[in-house]
This record gives structure tokens, C-alpha cells and sequence, in this order.
């Protein structure tokens, strides 16, 4: 097998973190490729949905359509399970189903990202096969069946050991997992808890289902759950986790673990999907950047699947670190732009490993934590405490500590709408940095044209916000309510480098001819 040499970026691990890292490198210009061990995607059972944040970065790379088309067939396969289908998805906490009609929808957080909801049901499997074909579109090669297998950062580049030959790279990212032979070439500790239990997923054909309920149960072994979709059953085991999580799960392995949590004799006949044993284990990598290797996904942090915070968090990681990454490869990064990924990244991280950690000390058997589970469930059953839950799990309260008192700042961008009927995001399919201009004068697009078309300036009819400066990322990097300029030329600095050399200083103009 050929594999490229002399590659901007390598990435290793094809999963949804590693096509999407390397799609947002390729919108930046790099020349990237994909390595993945595996010779096939995936089919194992993972996650099921995605948050607000991953929805709302397909939505910004022009990928929302094929996301909702992905989403009613998701749907339309769970039936009866799916329950009403308002796209007010709530989630759960420690099995703690959250109860839609006790959320306050009109809280402003999660009111102001609601373009995307009908997109969230997009399987992980799903999920990988919309990126895999968005990278070919890109020209991205993914080369499968190669192994990592040593490495050496020479200071102005990686030198990478594979079974298909050692080749030399710009930069090497390690997407490949919680067990990342990148991570571990590069000797990165992983510090952090050990495993409680033993979780299995998987959905199979059932003999006699009326005897299991389609909700979490818990008992002194753990707990089990039936649905959302038909033949989906997931359990979690207090058993100090699995003598071999890499060994096969078996239809009986799986059987018996149901059988001894729910209570019952309960007959599987048949595995539909590839099963998953998975476990609490929580780690987070001593640093996501070693010199010219850096870290992403699970290969950056672990812990259990609870909510689909892992998939979500590792995608956030990847629509991070790309623009950051594609700017250095581009020369234009400024100074220190590299080290923001593991400044920004780290503390949503430690907070997910944090969040899954509370939900295994409530799911417990044992006495103490069935009495915690029931104050707990007390509180989750009001409207503040189940808003309170689904902001968390949904994401839409995430914020990047950034300097500047205008609430926007350091959020994603909400759903600004304009006066052609078109929002903010539509203009940034490209990846490139998006700039809102309201002013009567355009002096904020005038301002930004120095950028060229590294920033692209979109002016509307005055309102408020009147400005707004949205990174790749859709992080909100500065924003004001008046038409002053103060800021604005400091913050492209800093995030956006130097200015360009420029021909034109046209901006878009919302129901004109597109223009950078």
C-alpha cells in the first residue's frame, strides 16, 4: 500500500474524531491523510446521537441536510421507541430519564440553538459514513489496514513507523482511541480512575421481551436499559470492570449479564449488531500536545458512554484543533494560537470525566447510592433541575473563557438569523472566520478586509448584535451592540494573525452576490 510521504498532517484513526480533524485541515489548505488500523469501518454499536455542538458543526460545513436526512430515518427505525417526535430531546442522567415537558425550552441558551434539533439522532456508524464521503469530496486519502507502529519527532517534523513503510510528516495527531499506540509512542501519561463495572450494548433479537421494560432498571447488580429502538439492550455491571474488555462479546456473555441485573430469565436468540463491552475507566491525557504530536478524542481522554459525551467531546476537540493546526501549517497562525487547543480544550474534558463519574456513584447497588438516586431523581423531576440537566447535556451552555463582557463571547454562535432569510452559519461552509456587520457604515467589514479571505464579512440591516466575529470553531470571539469599533482589530490579532495583502475590501452583502 502506498502512504503518502512528506504530508502537512498525518491523522491517525478514521473514527468520527479523525475525519472530521481532517476534513477542517483540508478546508484549511493542508495536504492531510488518514491512517487507520482497522480495514473496515467500524459496525460495533456506539453511540446513538449527537449533541447541539456536533449538530451545529455539520450544520457550519454545509452538512446539515444529509444530518436531518439521517435523523428521520433514525426515527423512523426506533417506531414505538422514539417517542414524540418534537426534537425536544432531553437524554438522561444515571438512567434518570429527563422529562421534556418539565423543561423550560424558552431558557435562552437552549432557545437560541434550535436550527439544528432536527438533526441530532445521527448514530455514530451514521455519522463516520457522512464524513468518510465529505472527506473524499476534499481529495483526503484514507489508508486503511496500516498500523502505527513507532515514531520520532525530529523537531521540524515526525518521523512515522507503519506496516506500510516509515514515512515523515509535519505533524502527527493521535485520533485512535483510548488504547492510542500514538499516545503511548509518544510517552504521554493517562492518569486518572480505574474501572467499577462492566457495561455491554448491543441490539439482538428477543424471545420474550414483555419480560424486560423499555426504561432504565436498577437493582444491587446495576442496572439495565431496553430501547430506545427495538432489540437495543445496554447494561452496566458493578463487577470491577472485565478481565479482557478486548475479547469478543458473546450473545451468551451478554445474556447472562442481563438475566443477573433485571431479574429474570429473559432469552436472547440472536446478535443483530456488533456487540460493545465498555466500562467507567475515566482518563485524561497528562497533555494533548507533545512538540509536533498532538492528542484528539478518546485518544486525549476516556470515560463511560453516558449522554454520548465522548463522541461529542472528540468532535470538539477535532473543530478545534483543525483551523488551529490548518493556521500553523499555513503560516499565518499568531503567536501561542497552537497552545490554546489543550488550554481550551482541557477543562470541558476534566468536566465530562467529572459529569460521567457522578452518574457511576448513582447507579451503584448498594443502599446508600439507591437513596442518593432517589433525592436526586427528586430534584432532576422539577423544571429547574431537569433544564438544569439538559443544557448540560446537550451542550449548549459550553463556553471557551475568553476576554471581552458581551455575554456572546466565548459561545458558540446561537441562530443568527438575517433579513434574507439565511443565518450567520450558512456564509461559513468554507471554514473560514466569519464576520457580522449591522453597522449603518459598514466600519466593521471595513475594518475586517484586511483579513481578505481569511475572514469572511457578511453585512446585514442594523440590529442587534451589530457585530459579531465567530472563529472556525463557532466560538464567538468578540461581539458588541453598538457600532465602535474598540476591540475588534485586537481580536483578529489575536486569533486570526497578521493582516493580508488585499485586492478588494467587498464584503458580502445579505441578498447580493457572494463576495470575500
Amino acid at each position: 500500500m502506498f502512504v503518502f510521504n512528506d504530508r502537512d498532517v498525518t491523522v491517525v484513526g478514521a473514527g468520527p474524531v479523525g475525519l472530521i480533524l481532517a476534513a477542517e485541515l483540508a478546508l484549511s489548505g493542508a495536504k492531510v491523510q488518514v491512517l487507520e488500523r482497522l480495514t473496515e469501518p467500524d459496525e460495533a454499536l456506539k453511540a446513538q446521537a449527537i449533541n447541539v455542538p456536533t449538530a451545529e458543526a455539520l450544520d457550519r460545513r454545509g452538512l446539515l441536510p444529509a444530518a436531518a436526512a439521517v435523523h428521520r430515518e433514525t426515527l423512523a427505525r426506533m417506531g414505538p421507541f422514539a417517542g414524540t417526535p418534537d426534537n425536544r430531546f432531553t437524554g438522561h442522567f444515571a438512567g434518570i430519564v429527563l422529562d421534556a415537558d418539565l423543561v423550560d425550552w424558552s431558557d435562552p441558551d437552549l432557545a437560541a440553538h434550535t436550527a439544528a434539533a432536527g438533526a441530532r439522532m445521527v448514530p455514530q456508524r451514521e455519522l463516520v459514513a457522512l464524513h468518510t464521503e465529505h472527506v473524499a469530496r476534499l481529495g483526503v486519502p484514507v489508508h486503511r489496514g496500516v498500523t502505527v507502529t513507532e515514531l520520532e519527532d525530529t523537531g521540524d517534523g515526525v518521523l512515522v513507523g507503519t506496516t506500510a513503510g516509515r514515512i515523515r510528516t509535519g505533524w502527527l495527531v493521535g485520533c485512535d482511541g483510548g488504547h492510542s499506540t500514538v499516545r503511548r509512542l509518544a510517552g504521554i501519561e493517562f492518569p486518572g480512575t480505574d474501572p467499577e463495572f462492566t457495561g455491554y450494548q448491543a441490539v439482538v433479537e428477543i424471545a420474550d421481551p414483555e419480560k424486560l421494560a423499555n426504561k432504565w432498571v436498577w437493582s444491587s447488580e446495576g442496572a439495565y436499559r431496553y430501547g430506545p429502538q427495538p432489540g437495543r439492550v445496554a447494561t452496566v455491571e458493578f463487577d470491577g470492570g472485565p478481565v479482557d474488555r478486548s475479547a469478543p462479546v458473546t450473545l451468551a456473555e451478554l445474556q447472562t449479564s442481563l438475566r443477573r441485573i433485571s431479574g429474570t430469565d429473559v432469552t436472547l436468540t440472536a446478535l443483530r449488531t456488533t456487540p460493545t463491552r465498555w466500562t467507567d475507566n475515566a482518563r485524561q491525557a497528562a497533555t494533548y500536545r507533545s512538540g509536533r504530536v498532538l492528542l484528539a478524542g478518546d485518544a486525549a481522554h476516556v470515560h463511560p458512554p453516558f449522554s454520548g459525551q465522548g463522541l461529542n467531546l472528540g468532535v470538539g476537540d477535532a473543530m478545534n484543533l483543525g483551523w488551529k493546526l490548518g493556521a500553523v501549517v499555513a503560516g499565518w497562525a499568531p503567536d501561542g494560537l497552537l497552545d490554546t487547543y489543550d488550554a481550551e480544550r482541557r477543562p470541558l474534558g476534566a468536566w465530562v470525566l467529572d459529569w460521567t463519574r457522578s452518574q457511576t456513584a448513582v447507579m451503584r447497588g448498594d443502599a446508600k447510592s439507591a437513596a442518593l438516586r432517589g433525592i436526586l431523581a427528586d430534584l432532576l423531576n422539577t423544571g429547574d433541575g431537569a433544564t438544569y440537566a439538559v443544557k448540560k447535556i446537550s451542550g449548549v451552555d459550553q463556553r471557551v473563557e475568553l476576554p471581552g463582557d458581551h455575554p456572546l463571547i466565548g459561545r458558540l454562535v446561537p441562530d443568527l438569523w438575517l433579513r434574507d432569510g439565511s443565518r450567520l452559519v450558512d456564509h461559513g461552509h468554507g471554514g473560514e472566520f466569519l464576520l457580522l456587520d449591522r453597522t449603518p457604515d459598514g466600519a466593521f467589514a471595513r475594518l475586517g478586509a484586511a483579513w481578505g479571505e481569511r475572514v469572511r464579512r457578511v453585512t446585514d440591516e442594523y440590529a442587534t448584535p451589530t457585530g459579531v466575529l465567530v472563529r472556525p470553531d463557532g466560538v464567538v470571539a468578540w461581539a458588541c451592540d453598538t457600532t465602535d469599533t474598540t476591540g475588534l482589530e485586537a481580536t483578529l490579532h489575536r486569533w486570526a494573525g497578521a493582516p493580508q495583502q488585499r485586492s478588494a475590501t467587498s464584503a458580502y452583502s445579505v441578498g447580493s452576490d457572494s463576495m470575500r
